[in-house]
C-alpha cells in the first residue's frame, strides 16, 4: 500500500538548499510529499493564504527578508498547518524566537540528512492530524449546540401556541357553546395532541443523537402497566373495528426494574403503529420472559394483519424520517420518527427490536428489554381481552354524587374521569395515595365528603394499600374501590381485608363499572342537552374560591389569557404580567402571593434570574417555572425553583398545581 501523499510548502531562496531538502524528503520510505517551492516573502504569503498545505519548511533568512516576519504574517493570514523553521547555524535566541512566533520546531540545515529531520516531519504531521481532529470536533460540537439551541427555541415557539389551542379547546368542550360541537372540538383536540406528540418525538430523537437521554430506572408493576396500555389502545382499535388482545402464554414477573415512562412509550408506539396500518383483522400483543447469560429479559411481540412492509424497505424502517414509500406515506402520514425512537429506547434498556413482515399480510415487531433480577418476584399469566371502558356505551347512564379518581397515569385517570363525568357525576382527581388521603380528609372536614373513591393500587409516593390504612384509621367509611390489574387468587380477599369496599379489575369495562356505581351511588337524571343557541362560554368557577393569589408572568398574550381563564375556573385570583418589568411592578403591590408562575423566556428578562430577584423579598414563596423547553436543573436549583411545567399547559396540570 503506497503512503498517503501530503502537500509540503518549502520556502527557500537558495536553490542548492532547496534541491538538498527535496532529495532528503523524497528518500522518506513511509512519507510521500507533493512539494511547492517558493523563494520570496510575497510568494510565500500568497501560498500560505491558500491554506492548502499540510506542512511548511520555512528558511530563516530569505535574502533581505526575515523568515520570522513571514511566519508571523502567514499565521495572521490564516495558515493553520505546522511550520518548521530552517536555518544555517544553531542560535538559541533565533530558536526561541521562532517557537514563540508559532513554529512547531527548528531544524539546522546540516541536520536535514539525519533522523532528527525525519522525526520532526512525522511529529509535525501527527500534530497536524491531532489539530485537525480537534477543530473538526469543536466544529461538530458547535453545530450540535446550534442544533440544540434551534430545537429548544422551536420547542418553545410551538409549545406556547399549543397552550392556547389545547386550553381554549378544553374550555369550549366544557362550555355550553361547545356541547353542540363536541365531535369537531374533539378533532381539534386530537390533532393538537398529535402535533405535540410529533414535537416530543423530535426532541427525543435530538436527545438520543446527542446521547443526552437518561433512563430513570425504578420498580414497575408489570401487570398494572400492561392493563393501562391495553385500556388506552383498545379505544383506537375499537374505533377501527379491530380486535386487540394482550396475553402471555407463560407466567410473567409481576414486578420488573426499568424506565416505566420509556417502556410504556415503546409499547404504545408499537401498538399504535400496528393499529394505524391495519384496516381489518386484529392486533395481538404477546409477552414472555427469558433468562440468558444470567440476565433476565422481558420479550414482547406486536403482530398485526395490516398492510405489511416490502422486503426491500425493511432495512430502513428504524431509520429517522424513513417511512414505507408510496401507499403508507400517502395514506397514513406521520414523521417517521416513532420506530427510530423505539429502536434507540429499547437499545438503551438493554435490548433490541426486530421485524418480520410480508407485504399485504401483516407485520410482527419483536423486542426485548432487561428487567433486573426477578428471581424473587411472583409470576402470573396475563391476559387482557375484555371490553374497555367506552364513553358511548355508558353515557346513557346517569348517577348523582361526587367521585374521587386516583391513578398515577394521567391518561387512565382522565379516561375514567371522563366517563364518570358523562354520567352526571362530579369528578375530582389525585395522582397518588398521599394526595387521595389529603383530599378525602379535606372533604370530610368541609362537610362535603366523597360518595365514592376509585383508587389504583400501584402508585408512587404512597400506594393504594398504604393509603387505605390511613383513611380507615381516621374513621372514614366512604366506599373505596381498588382498581388493580392483579388477578392472582386471593388478591381480592386481601384487598377487602385491608379495608377496601370493593375491587374492580383493570382494564375497566362498562359492566364492572356499572355494577360498582349502581351499588354505591344513587341514580340521577340526565342533564338537558344544550342547543346551539346556548352560545355563551361558561367561565364561572367550577370550585369554591381557593383564596389563592397567583401571579402569572407570560409574554404571549393568548397563552396568558387561557392560562388565567383556566385558573379562574379553579377559583384562583390571577394577575398577569407580560414582561419582567411589569412583573416587578405587580409583585410589589401586595405581599400575599400564593404562587408565581414564571415563563422562562421573557422579552426583557430571563425567568430564572427574575425569580432570584423576587426571592430577595419573598424567600418562602412557591415559584413554578413555565417553558416550552427543559431548563437546566443546576440553574433551577440556583434560583431555588423545584417545580417545572412543560408547555403546553392544560386544565389537569393547573388543577394539580392549585390543589397540590
Amino acid at each position: 500500500m503506497s503512503p498517503l501523499v501530503s502537500r509540503l510548502l518549502l520556502v527557500e531562496d537558495d536553490e542548492d538548499d532547496y534541491i538538498l531538502a527535496r532529495d532528503y524528503i523524497e528518500q522518506f520510505s513511509t512519507l510521500a510529499f507533493e512539494i511547492d517551492w517558493v523563494t520570496n516573502q510575497q510568494d510565500a504569503l500568497a501560498k500560505m493564504a491558500e491554506n492548502r498545505h499540510d506542512i511548511c519548511l520555512l528558511d530563516y533568512q530569505l535574502g533581505a527578508e526575515n523568515g520570522l516576519t513571514v511566519l508571523k504574517l502567514g499565521i495572521e493570514a490564516g495558515f493553520t498547518s505546522p511550520i518548521i523553521m530552517l536555518t544555517g547555524q544553531a542560535d538559541e535566541e533565533v530558536d526561541m524566537a521562532a517557537l514563540d512566533a508559532g513554529a512547531v520546531d527548528y531544524i539546522i540545515k546540516s541536520e536535514l540528512s539525519s533522523s532528527r529531520f525525519a522525526r520532526a516531519i512525522r511529529y509535525a504531521l501527527a500534530r497536524r492530524e491531532i489539530e485537525k481532529e480537534r477543530v473538526d470536533r469543536l466544529k461538530a460540537e458547535a453545530e450540535n449546540r446550534s442544533k440544540d439551541r434551534f430545537l429548544a427555541h422551536l420547542s418553545h415557539e410551538l409549545r406556547t401556541p399549543l397552550t392556547s389551542i389545547l386550553g381554549y379547546t378544553e374550555l369550549l368542550m366544557d362550555s355550553k357553546v361547545g356541547q353542540s360541537a363536541q365531535s369537531e372540538l374533539s378533532i381539534v383536540l386530537n390533532n393538537s395532541k398529535h402535533l405535540l406528540s410529533l414535537l416530543n418525538n423530535m426532541l427525543d430523537l435530538s436527545k438520543i443523537a446527542a446521547d443526552k437521554l437518561e433512563l430513570n430506572l425504578s420498580e414497575v408493576n408489570l401487570d398494572a402497566m400492561i392493563a393501562d396500555v391495553y385500556a388506552l389502545m383498545t379505544i383506537p382499535a375499537t374505533d377501527k373495528g379491530l380486535t386487540l388482545t394482550v396475553s402471555s402464554a407463560t407466567p410473567l414477573p409481576l414486578k420488573i426494574t426499568t424506565d416505566a415512562t420509556r417502556f410504556r412509550q415503546v409499547l404504545i408506539n408499537l401498538i399504535s403503529n400496528a393499529i394505524k396500518f391495519t384496516e381489518k383483522g386484529s392486533v395481538n400483543v404477546s409477552l414472555w420472559s427469558e433468562k440468558r447469560n444470567e440476565t433476565d429479559y422481558l420479550y414482547f411481540t406486536v403482530a398485526d394483519t395490516g398492510i405489511g412492509i416490502p422486503k426491500n424497505q425493511i432495512g430502513c424502517i428504524f431509520k429517522p424520517f424513513e417511512q414505507v414509500a408510496d401507499v403508507v406515506s400517502r395514506n397514513q402520514g406521520g414523521s417517521g420518527l416513532g420506530l427510530a425512537i423505539c429502536n434507540e429506547l429499547v437499545s438503551k434498556m438493554g435490548g433490541e427490536v426486530s421485524l418480520t413482515s410480508e407485504f399485504g399480510k401483516g407485520s410482527c415487531f419483536t423486542a426485548y428489554i432487561e428487567t433486573g433480577d426477578v428471581s424473587q418476584v411472583p409470576y402470573e399469566v396475563l391476559k387482557f381481552d375484555s371490553k374497555p371502558l367506552m364513553a358511548k356505551e355508558v353515557n346513557n347512564q346517569s348517577y348523582q354524587g361526587k367521585v374521587l379518581v386516583v391513578d398515577d397515569v394521567n391518561d387512565i385517570r382522565m379516561l375514567v374521569g371522563h366517563m364518570l363525568s358523562g354520567m352526571g357525576l362530579h369528578v375530582e382527581y389525585g395522582k397518588n395515595g398521599l394526595e387521595a388521603l389529603d383530599k378525602i380528609n379535606d372533604a370530610r372536614n368541609e362537610s362535603a365528603p366523597y360518595d365514592l373513591v376509585l383508587i389504583d393500587i400501584h402508585m408512587p409516593v404512597m400506594d393504594g394499600s398504604e393509603a387505605i390504612k390511613h383513611i380507615r384509621s381516621n374513621g372514614i367509611d366512604t366506599p373505596i374501590v381498588a382498581m388493580t390489574a392483579a388477578t392472582m387468587k386471593g388478591v381480592r380477599d386481601q384487598l377487602i381485608y385491608q379495608g377496601f369496599t370493593n375491587v374492580i379489575e383493570k382494564p375497566i369495562n362498562p359492566e364492572s363499572l356499572m355494577v360498582v356505581l349502581g351499588t354505591y351511588l344513587q341514580p340521577g337524571t340526565a342533564e338537558k342537552r344544550l342547543s346551539p343557541d346556548d352560545n355563551q362560554i361558561e367561565l364561572s368557577s367550577t370550585t369554591e374560591p381557593s383564596e389563592q393569589h397567583i401571579l402569572l408572568v407570560e409574554d404571549d398574550a393568548d397563552a396568558a389569557d387561557i392560562t388565567a381563564l383556566l385558573l379562574e375556573k379553579l377559583g384562583v385570583d390571577v394577575h398577569i404580567a407580560h414582561s419582567g418589568k411589569e412583573c416587578l411592578a405587580v409583585f410589589s403591590q401586595r405581599n400575599d402571593w400564593s404562587k408565581v408562575l414564571m415563563d422562562l423566556n421573557l422579552p426583557d428578562a430571563n425567568g430564572l434570574k427574575l425569580a432570584k430577584e423576587l426571592r430577595k423579598n419573598a424567600p418562602q414563596l412557591e415559584m413554578v417555572l413555565l417553558s416550552g423547553e427543559e431548563p437546566d436543573s443546576a440553574e433551577m436549583a440556583d434560583a431555588d425553583i423545584s417545580k417545572f411545567i412543560l408547555k403546553p399547559i392544560n386544565k389537569q396540570v393547573l388543577t394539580d398545581l392549585v390543589k397540590g
